[in-house]
């Protein structure tokens, strides 16, 4: 079993930050690549931000120089900074993995519950 549960999400002024927080039940060095992504109301759910098992990162335009990704392998957990909020940005984040290999097992497309993040102008 793995799971990823994230937090951090709340109500913030437009322009105002946040910090989400993304903790897997493993290590997070067993996973391939962490992603953050959106999903607003009647809206699919797109990416943001990747952070890949080297370190490397990958953001959408609309994001770049705003949000920032980064991780902490000794608590497993991945981070979400959010800066410069914009009313656009309301939307409830979700955290996914999508490979996990945990002892003998591999666990494919793991998504968190989701934290609502609220943004008022």
């Amino acid at each position: 079993q793995v799971q990823l549960v994230e937090s951090g999400g709340g109500v913030v002024q437009a322009g105002g930050s946040l910090r989400l927080s993304c903790a897997a039940s493993t290590s997070i060095l067993n996973i391939n690549v962490m992603g953050w992504y959106r999903q607003a109301p009647g809206k699919q759910r797109d990416l943001d931000a990747q952070l890949s098992r080297d370190g490397s990162t990958n953001y959408v335009d609309s994001v770049k120089g705003r949000f920032t990704i980064s991780r902490d392998n000794a608590k497993n957990t991945v981070y979400l900074q959010m800066d410069s909020l914009k009313p656009e940005d309301a939307a409830v984040y979700y955290c996914n993995a999508d490979r996990v290999r945990s002892g003998l097992a591999l666990y494919r497309d793991i998504w968190g519950q989701g934290t609502l993040v609220t943004v008022s102008s």
